[in-house]
């Protein structure tokens, strides 16, 4: 795995547009070339980041969910930002379409007629044995197309085994805690939640839906 110079991430960083950052730098970078540049921070110990760096965890995880069929950004390469530290990153194609958050705050109305077919893609993800413990609506994109597909998914996992109703429960409750973070006030969780069980022919006996906003 190749190491970015030091010059070559500092182009990129000043030619290109921050799209998301946190207190310890620039998360995703929107390059000139249409590629983004997405930086992979570790509380890892340097030793551990460096036998599994993150970069290769997501271009692995790309990888997965594009044999599932999957929509998910295509990864164009993977390198080290700092080998000492842990530091990894990658580029890759974004994929077109908006996140169901920012679509919540455009068009409400067009996020509740699509919670039917939300609620599908979410069973057809733990149907597939995927877990993606920090599943919420700014991961998931609609696309022009009109179906769904996933970003930021460092942490998904494909389990050997079915997904137990554990797994689904935490990956529901993680969702909801998601909106209420954010103060998605309104946002249709407990239909949507619902639609899930009502769909897989469970019912929810272990209280999974959340209070109304």
């Amino acid at each position: 795995m190749r190491i970015v110079t030091a010059q070559e991430l500092e182009s990129w960083l000043t030619s290109g547009k921050v799209l998301e950052k946190d207190a310890r730098g620039p998360k995703v970078v929107a390059l000139d070339n249409g590629l983004f540049l997405k930086i992979f921070y570790t509380r890892k110990q340097p030793l551990i980041a460096r036998l599994w760096p993150a970069c290769k965890r997501f271009a692995d995880n790309a990888r997965l969910l594009a044999r599932l069929q999957i929509p998910t950004p295509s990864i164009n390469q993977i390198f080290w930002l700092d080998k000492r530290t842990g530091l990894s990153g990658c580029l890759y194609h974004p994929l077109p379409g908006i996140s169901l958050e920012a679509l919540f705050h455009q068009s409400p109305d067009k996020l509740q007629a699509l919670l039917p077919k939300l609620a599908t893609f979410v069973r057809q993800l733990h149907r597939k044995k995927i877990y993606f413990r920090s599943l919420h609506m700014g991961n998931i994109l609609l696309l022009p197309d009109g179906s769904f597909g996933l970003v930021d998914f460092l942490d998904l996992k494909q389990h050997a085994l079915p997904l137990t109703g554990w797994h689904i429960k935490r990956n529901l409750r993680h969702l909801q805690s998601h909106l209420c973070r954010k103060d998605l006030k309104g946002f249709p969780v407990d239909e949507l939640i619902s639609l899930y069980y009502k769909e897989t022919g469970a019912r929810d006996t272990q209280g999974t839906a959340s209070k109304p906003f």
